[in-house]
Order: structure tokens, then C-alpha cells, then sequence
């Protein structure tokens, strides 16, 4: 009934504690937008940066499943710090996917002795930010958009340009970097503590050991593809949590403050048939999309632990799940959060209450994500057996 995140992992169980510390000013800190600096800070001294970092590199080693686990705990209470959390090990395992062995060990054990937040500046769909190699190291200029914390961020994924050959070249920097900042503009009605707004670059300076090293005999193996993945699975788990705290919002507020309306005929609010019937629907959508998610937890964990091995094979078929989950999630949620009003009453959209900030930040994360294309390809591969193609939204 309650979601129970599995408390025998020692993770979850620390996820569960924060979620709830979370949650006690959840409300104020939306309206109010900015920095989760707190928050930020509370994560940090959790040790959960490491969850995902390999032993032998300092982590804690875990799976995709547990992190993503953590994800959709925090989202129960508060999306924008679920969003910065999962982008955070996107982005801290880019090197893994995208350079060399040596080079992805140097930042896993750099990450896990400095506690570092990482953040996104690598919208490759953005072509704004180029770069010119000048002798031994490259200079930079403009912008990125959608940099989903930057502006709490220790250390950066990038990607530009190369003005010459027209060819995305990533790296990872330290947000202090000189000439590079993060404007802090997202403006946006939902997710507003993300920061996913803009950062700029003037003359910002990235040495040739900071570039993501390439694997030139392999430039697109499967492996390589799998960063989108990961996203994926970081915004289904974030509209997943946000049903799930929704509906838990909703039922409290039903159980204890609702009141029944005249001509229902009965005395309870929870008495109404309507009612009943209405949370039972919710209920059984958010369990749905709850196994599928789980399911899709399990395909991404097989298919990062095979590493250089994964066949293309085996990448498409990781696919189709991975959507499939990612589209429900997000149609459940929507669905959640808006009709939970209706079966709550005109006094549960008071500002003090908050209600509508699951609904706010749902909708705004979504529209990121579109459904329709995940929905076209699982039906586009159900008719022909052809996985998507991978790209760098996929």
C-alpha cells in the first residue's frame, strides 16, 4: 500500500531517511525555487555520491537498480533533488561508456575521494558551445542549455563542437573552472531547484587530459550507447517516485481532511463509491508502472554489466523495455497527479498544501521526454521486430 522501498539495503534504507527530511520543507522550497544547497549537503554527507563508483575505485559498488531505487525514493517528496541525484550518476559514469579504462578509473577514484556532485553540460542536441584546439590544449565558447545542476555542481560532463571538423568531443572539467558559469535561469513552472537552465563559456580553458580519451577501433560499439539509457531510466524512476508521493499526499489528505460531498450520501468522504473507485484506479496504474519499472531496473543492470561484450542484439532488446517503462511511467503519472483533485476537493488546492507541485513537475519533466516516440518505437518494434536506432536522445 505504501510503496515500501526494501529497507534489508542498507541504501534504500538511508534514501527512506532522507526522503522524509526532504519532505518536511518540500512545499517551501518549490515555491521558492534555487538551490537545494541543504539538501545538496545532506546527500553529500550520506556517502550516497558513491553508491554507483566501483569498489576497487572507493564506491560503495552498487547496481543501476539500487541507485535508480534512491531516485524514486527522493521523487516521493521532492523531484528536483530525485533529478539532480540520477543525473549526477549519469553523468559521473559518462567516462565509463565514453573514454578509456585508465581514464575512468582515474575519475571514479578522484570522484569518491572528493565527494564530488557531477552535473550535465552535454545536451549533444544543442550545438552552441565550440571549441578550437590551440596547441596543447582547447578554448571554448557559448553556451549549453537544459544543465541540469550545474549550479550546485563539483565536476562537469561536457560535450562541444570542434569548430574545424564539426565533431562532439566530450570531457570532464570542475565547475570552477575559470570563464565557465552556470546563469542559474530556469524559470520553468515545474523542477524549479534543477538549475536546468543555461551556463555559458568564455575563453574557458579544457587540457588534452581532460578530453574523454576515444576508442578509435570502436567508435559506436553498443556499449558505448548505453549513457541514454541510464537517462531514460533516471526520468521514469522521477515520474514514477512523483505518482507514488502524490497518491500518498492524496490519500492522506482524503482520509483525514476530506469531506464528503452533499449528495454522495454517505458520511465518510472514503465512503463514496466514486471515490473508492477513483483511488483504486490510481492505485492499480501506479503498482503497473511500478513492475514495469522494476523490470526495466533489472534489463539495465544486465545490460551495463556486460560492458564491451553487449551486442547490438542485446542493446535492442534492452530498448523496448526500457521504453515501454519510461512512456507508462510518465502517462501514470500525469494521470496521478492531475486526477487525485478530483477526489480530493477544491480546499486540497490550496497553495499551503502543494498539492499541485507533483503535477507542476511531471508535466515539465515529460515534455523533456516526449512519450509518443518511446510509445512508436515499442509499436514500431512489435510489428517488425526492429529495435530503435540508438541516438543520443534514444
Amino acid at each position: 500500500m505504501t510503496f515500501q522501498a526494501d529497507l534489508s539495503n542498507p541504501f534504500l534504507r538511508q534514501a527512506v531517511e532522507l526522503r522524509d527530511v526532504f519532505a518536511r520543507d518540500a512545499i517551501e522550497r518549490d515555491k521558492a525555487g534555487g538551490k537545494p544547497l541543504e539538501q545538496y549537503q545532506q546527500i553529500k554527507d550520506s556517502g550516497l555520491l558513491r553508491l554507483g563508483i566501483p569498489a576497487q575505485h572507493g564506491g560503495a559498488g552498487q547496481p543501476w537498480s539500487t541507485a535508480l531505487r534512491v531516485v524514486r525514493e527522493f521523487a516521493q517528496a521532492d523531484s528536483s533533488v530525485a533529478h539532480l541525484f540520477g543525473y549526477h550518476g549519469s553523468s559521473l559514469h559518462s567516462a565509463h561508456v565514453l573514454s578509456s579504462p585508465q581514464q575512468a578509473a582515474q575519475l571514479y577514484a578522484a570522484s569518491a575521494e572528493g565527494n564530488w556532485f557531477w552535473a550535465n553540460n552535454s545536451n549533444a542536441g544543442a550545438r552552441s558551445l565550440t571549441g578550437r584546439w590551440q596547441g596543447d590544449h582547447w578554448v571554448l565558447n557559448g553556451s549549453k542549455p537544459y544543465t541540469s545542476g550545474s549550479h550546485v555542481a563539483d565536476h562537469l560532463h561536457i560535450t562541444w563542437v570542434d569548430e574545424d571538423s564539426g565533431e562532439t568531443i566530450d570531457a570532464a572539467i570542475p565547475a570552477g573552472r575559470a570563464g565557465w558559469k552556470a546563469l542559474d535561469d530556469w524559470d520553468a513552472f515545474g523542477q524549479r531547484q534543477t538549475g536546468s537552465g543555461t551556463c555559458t563559456y568564455e575563453n574557458v580553458r579544457v587540457e588534452a587530459g581532460e578530453v574523454y580519451e576515444r576508442r578509435s577501433a570502436t567508435p559506436r560499439a553498443p556499449y558505448r550507447t548505453l549513457i541514454p539509457f541510464v537517462q531514460q531510466s533516471v526520468l521514469l524512476n522521477v515520474f514514477l517516485g512523483t505518482a507514488q508521493g502524490a497518491l500518498l499526499r492524496a490519500r492522506a489528505y482524503s482520509l483525514n481532511d476530506s469531506r464528503p460531498w452533499v449528495h454522495s450520501g454517505v458520511e465518510r468522504h472514503v465512503d463514496d463509491p466514486w471515490v473508492k473507485r477513483v483511488y483504486g484506479d490510481l492505485y492499480t496504474r501506479t503498482l503497473a508502472a511500478t513492475a514495469l519499472a522494476d523490470q526495466a531496473l533489472g534489463v539495465l543492470d544486465r545490460v551495463w554489466a556486460r560492458g564491451e561484450a553487449l551486442t547490438a542484439a542485446e542493446r535492442g532488446e534492452a530498448a523496448i523495455p526500457l521504453a515501454a517503462a519510461n512512456a507508462f511511467a510518465g502517462n501514470t503519472a500525469l494521470e496521478v497527479t492531475s486526477k487525485i483533485f478530483e477526489v480530493t476537493g477544491t480546499r486540497s488546492t490550496s497553495n499551503e498544501l502543494g498539492l499541485d507541485r507533483f503535477w507542476r513537475n511531471v508535466r515539465t519533466h515529460t515534455l523533456h521526454n516526449p512519450e509518443e516516440y518511446k510509445t512508436r518505437n515499442v509499436g514500431y518494434w512489435f510489428l517488425t521486430g526492429e529495435p530503435p536506432v540508438p541516438s543520443g536522445i534514444q
